[in-house]
């Protein structure tokens, strides 16, 4: 049976390192949100840094999940002072469950204050795909997808939860 993959991207309006309230903020709640959506029904894994801080994204081993990657349209920083982004790559068993786990809870409560953190974009936030369950996605498939997704619209193999078929290929 396959496995939904989902690729999240947003650009931050200050980078993760910056000390101030709001970023220390969005970094506490962001920590509590992935080890709610860790637990979900549904969830299988998400790409995670063998070590590393907030900011290190380019620099850390990913392992399975590959090379950090970014869209093409991500024109900030790189380095740990710098990087200004916050990116999520995970697997899941169905839509239903990874919606249930994006759209409700915790994470939905983060959402409605996405601008607080997020520039505003023409770009989308988020791609789902379907992959053979013996397969990792990549961070590189997950940006390939999304400028996809920006370029050309939904496919059957770049989509978003409003234009999917719930039950996969």
């Amino acid at each position: 049976m396959p496995h939904l993959a989902l690729y999240t991207f947003g650009v931050l309006k200050s980078p993760l390192a910056d000390p101030t309230p709001l970023m220390d903020a969005f970094y506490a709640r962001g920590e509590a949100i992935y080890r709610r959506i860790s637990l979900h029904p549904g969830h299988l894994a998400h790409a995670e840094a063998a070590e590393g801080d907030r900011g290190t994204l380019f620099e850390a081993d990913w392992g399975a999940w590959g090379e950090f990657a970014v869209p093409a349209w991500y024109g900030k920083g790189r380095t740990a002072e710098t990087t200004a982004l916050a990116a999520t790559l995970s697997l899941w068993t169905d839509l239903r469950s990874a919606c249930e786990a994006v759209y409700t809870g915790l994470h939905r409560e983060a959402l409605n204050r996405r601008y607080d953190w997020f520039e505003r974009t023409v770009h989308p936030g988020h791609v789902f795909w379907w992959v053979s369950e013996d397969v990792t996605p990549t961070w590189q498939d997950g940006v390939s997808r999304l400028e996809h997704l920006h370029e050309h619209g939904p496919a059957p193999h770049a989509f978003t939860r409003e234009t999917a078929e719930p039950k996969g290929p």
